[in-house]
């Protein structure tokens, strides 16, 4: 039988970027070198059945719409072809976990899509590109049905869970406590708990043609001393949404309240999300009475998940009451 084909499809990222000095892990220029290149350097990989789209060499602390939009549509296209068996998609650590939340949400694939990224560059001494790629690549040709996860440092992660924990240690990503879905051991896949699943996709359909059309939706950050004046210049600028990481169990400053229910009056949504980075909001429910004075919806997803969410909500249906 022949073998199935996994397509990489490289976005860049510090995966492909290159520094001056092997020993120079920071200096780097991300987004260097590209998909096809970073694999022809790993000789165990040379027999596999694979092929290469280079869909852009960024940096992706400059992830946008553009480049998201792109890679749904050839995601997709890529895995409607029947010879391919599942892609994998190189990209930077700074925002691994919104890409790989959009694109759970919008394909919700039956075939694999792993995400790599690599905490150093591919000019590292200490480069750990990769051995993630081999094993991005290994979960793509044996993990069936697992749709959209991440594989770095060894372990495979839910879209939904996954957070970079660290801002430089090599194992940077975490899926809190609900734990990795699997582990990569000597090029073996040993699970851990289900596959994530979304049976409601939105589709590359529901995505306007014009990036720059998509929802605006921003985020803030409810602090010591916040007030209501970011969402008063939001509002007048023509967010589309709002989402605000509260204190501790998704709590929201007074002031900013205030601001953030008169913006929910104004059509605005707005959901509240906790910046802790472990447990996840625990809300009991609301009386009537309580409900028709007014109240922010709250969701159990990061804040910069929950900015994703809202936006492709804001494309398909209405988008309150925030996801539970």
């Amino acid at each position: 039988m022949q073998k199935k084909i996994t397509v990489v499809l490289g976005t860049g990222g510090t995966i492909a970027g290159r520094a001056a000095s092997g020993d120079d892990n920071t200096g780097y220029t991300a987004g260097q070198i590209s998909a096809s290149d970073l694999v022809a350097a790993i000789p165990s990989l040379s027999d596999l059945p694979l092929e290469f789209e280079q869909l852009a060499q960024l940096d992706s602390k400059n992830m946008d719409n553009a480049t998201w939009q792109r890679l749904a549509h050839r995601a997709a296209a890529h895995l409607a072809r029947p010879e391919v068996g599942g892609v994998v998609v190189t990209h930077g650590t700074d925002t691994v976990e919104e890409t790989a939340y959009f694109l759970h949400r919008v394909l919700a694939p039956g075939k694999p899509v792993v995400f790599t990224a690599a905490m150093r560059p591919a000019s590292s001494r200490q480069a750990d590109g990769p051995q993630n790629l081999v094993d991005a690549i290994t979960v793509s040709r044996s993990a069936e049905g697992c749709g959209v996860v991440v594989a770095v440092a060894g372990r495979v992660h839910s879209p939904i869970d996954v957070f970079k924990a660290y801002p430089y240690q090599l194992d940077a990503f975490s899926s809190g406590d609900s734990g990795p879905l699997a582990l990569i051991e000597e090029g073996r896949i040993r699970q851990l708990r289900p596959w994530p699943v979304s049976l409601d996709a939105v589709g590359t359909a529901a995505l306007p043609a014009d990036p720059a059309a998509w929802p605006r939706v921003e985020l803030l950050v409810s602090h010591a001393g916040s007030d209501g004046r970011m969402v008063e210049a939001l509002l007048n600028s023509g967010v589309a949404g709002l989402v605000v990481a509260g204190c501790g169990n998704a709590n929201v400053h007074v002031a900013l309240e205030v601001a953030l229910l008169h913006a929910q009056t104004q059509g605005i949504p707005v959901w509240r999300s906790t910046r802790c980075l472990l447990g996840t909001v625990v809300t009991q429910g609301l009386s009537a009475s309580e409900a028709a004075a007014g109240h922010l919806p709250t969701t159990p997803l990061s804040p910069v998940k929950a900015r994703v969410e809202l936006m492709l909500r804001l494309m398909t249906v209405p988008p309150n009451p925030a996801p539970h």
